[in-house]
């Protein structure tokens, strides 16, 4: 009996079937290639990804499976290092799959030889590089960004040195703008103050004189009258020039009652040019350059005169040798940026420019951080208040303008005003001077006068009888409108500043409810925001200003009582 072959035991069986299964269902590509490179083995798990059957790839070049760049590749590096060395290893491809996408792979090749050296077949392992390539995606999008946010650190830091010494430069600069402001509005009220009491005192010792002098005009000439007369005369001189400089306190502390009228800067300019050769002197030319079409603006004519004049006289006196003096007038445009370069708050928009120029000695930096301080001056003792620039500041910011001066030692000095620009219809006619009014004496009308200062009101008491009116009396509100319902009155003279919680205003505003057809007077020495607002005086209001004299007293009364 013939010998057959047992069959495999069962064991060996399965173990054929498990290497079977973890060839095909591996998770990497298993390809095998014949010498001339056709693939004549494949798994599953590489014909899956290349959404093939095993059966379809059969036959085809590896090579035929990659990309273009890939076959060029292969051709031109891997191949040659195939047949040069046997192998590669982790060869980053791309294979082209059934629908035209590409899958990234790592390939690993190993040629097989027999005994003789002869190429039996080659062995190409694939994994699949999909997550790989996108983490070395990712990877180097962190690394570039890290790289950037590297480079901006690096400039961050070479600058920084410079920011942080600009940044406190700024803060230095804004700090000190804001302690020259506080300054400045500090001094304002205490000037402020003093100011108003100091034209109460005015106002009787002026009024004293003026009493003297109509006095002496009465009596029979003499050497003893003659001495007491230029004594008069200089003591009244004297109270002016206190009057004067009491008003200049008040400019600077901005609580001067102002008048603001339309204004043609040009001709105002023009009409001040005259009085100025006469100031000013020879050795000194003054030339004025008027802008043409020059918007029209809105200020106190006199006032604005006065400013200019100061301006005029300080360049004169910065001039001992001669020079030139330039007053020029444009329109200007004051933008954000500017405007937030300036202590004091101004908002931006168009301004009326008026420049005076010198050609003088000029200004150190620190001499020009004081100029308009009230009692600065550069002038020796006895030539100079040091009130004069500090009244041009007051005027120009009580105005809503703005005042800038420029200056170098040895080149001269330049003193730009800015005034707001008047928009809309206005009044064309300029202010004119009004006509000095006479003092009239009175027909024994009744005025009801409030002043709560014993000596200011002693005076005005004793003038108005003087010229022939009937004085009632009260220091307060409440008092003066008792008597008002009292008897009949023609007219109401107070003081804007009462005690008691009642000012002039609501006086004046409650007696016109008793009697609507009454006469009011206002007088200060000290703008309030009862009848100035913004520096200005309301519309309906008539004010006579502290310290005021005999025959202004006369004038403004008879005025308001023969009015319609």
């Amino acid at each position: 009996m013939t010998d057959r072959p047992s069959p495999p035991a069962p064991d060996t069986v399965q173990r054929a079937e498990d290497y079977e299964d973890l060839y095909e269902n591996a998770p990497c590509g298993y390809l095998s290639a014949q010498p001339d490179g056709r693939i004549c083995k494949v798994n599953r798990t590489l014909a899956h990804w290349l959404g093939h059957e095993p059966e379809a790839l059969i036959g085809r070049r590896f090579q035929d499976l990659l990309n273009i760049a890939g076959k060029i590749y292969y051709d031109t590096h891997f191949a040659p290092l195939l047949r040069m060395q046997g192998f590669f290893n982790e060869v980053a491809l791309d294979l082209v799959a059934a629908d035209g996408q590409r899958v990234p792979v790592l390939v690993n090749a190993q040629e097989r030889r027999d005994e003789n050296g002869g190429l039996l077949f080659i062995r190409i392992t694939v994994f699949n590089a999909t997550d790989r390539r996108r983490y070395e995606r990712e990877l180097l999008a962190a690394r570039q960004a890290a790289l950037a946010a590297n480079e901006e650190l690096a400039a961050l830091n070479a600058h920084l040195e410079e920011r942080v010494a600009a940044e406190v430069d700024q803060r230095i600069k804004a700090e000190d703008a804001l302690r020259q402001a506080q300054k400045m509005e500090a001094i304002g009220q205490l000037t402020g103050g003093v100011a108003h009491d100091f034209n109460n005192l005015l106002t009787v010792v002026m009024g004293g004189l003026d009493t003297i002098g109509r006095q002496l005009a009465k009596a029979t000439d003499g050497p003893d009258l003659a001495r007491i007369g230029r004594a008069r005369e200089l003591a009244m001189q004297g109270a002016q020039r206190a009057a004067t400089l009491t008003a200049r306190l008040l400019a600077f502390s901005r609580r001067q009652p102002l008048d603001p009228k339309p204004i043609d800067a040009n001709r105002l300019v023009a009409d001040l040019a005259a009085i100025l050769k006469r100031t000013l002197g020879e050795p000194v030319a003054l030339e004025v350059v008027e802008a043409a079409g020059l918007w029209r603006t809105q200020a106190d004519p006199n006032e604005l005169e006065n400013a200019l004049l100061n301006l005029a006289v300080n360049a004169r006196d910065a001039m001992p040798n001669g020079g030139r003096l330039t007053i020029e007038t444009a329109n200007a445009f004051l933008d954000e940026a500017y405007v937030e370069g300036i202590p004091e708050p101004v908002p931006p928009g168009q301004y009326v420019l008026i420049a005076v120029s010198d050609s003088g000695t000029g200004m150190d930096p620190e001499t020009m951080t004081r100029v308009f301080e009230p009692f600065f001056t550069t002038k020796p003792a006895g030539k100079g208040t040091g009130l004069g620039l500090s009244q041009v500041y007051g005027f120009v910011r009580q105005s809503g303008g703005h005042v800038r001066i420029y200056s170098e030692l040895g080149q001269g000095t330049t003193v730009k005003i800015y005034l707001p620009r008047l928009h809309g219809v206005a009044d064309r006619a300029e202010a004119t001077a009004a006509a000095p009014v006479p003092a009239h004496r009175g027909a024994n009308e009744t005025i009801l006068l409030v002043e709560d200062d014993d000596h200011v009101r002693a005076f005005a008491t004793e003038a108005l009888r003087e010229l022939g009116y009937r004085v009632i009396e009260a220091t307060t509100g409440p008092q003066a409108l008792a008597a008002l319902d009292a008897e009949p009155v023609d007219l109401l003279f107070t003081d804007v500043v009462l005690p008691e919680g009642m000012n002039g205003r609501e006086l004046a505003d409650a007696a016109r409810t008793r009697r609507p057809e009454l006469k009011v007077l206002f007088t200060t020495g000290y703008a309030r925001n009862a009848i100035v607002h913004h520096g200005r005086l309301d519309p309906d209001v008539e004010l006579l200003a502290k310290p005021f004299t005999y025959e202004a007293l006369a004038a403004k009364i008879r005025k308001l009582l023969e009015a319609d």
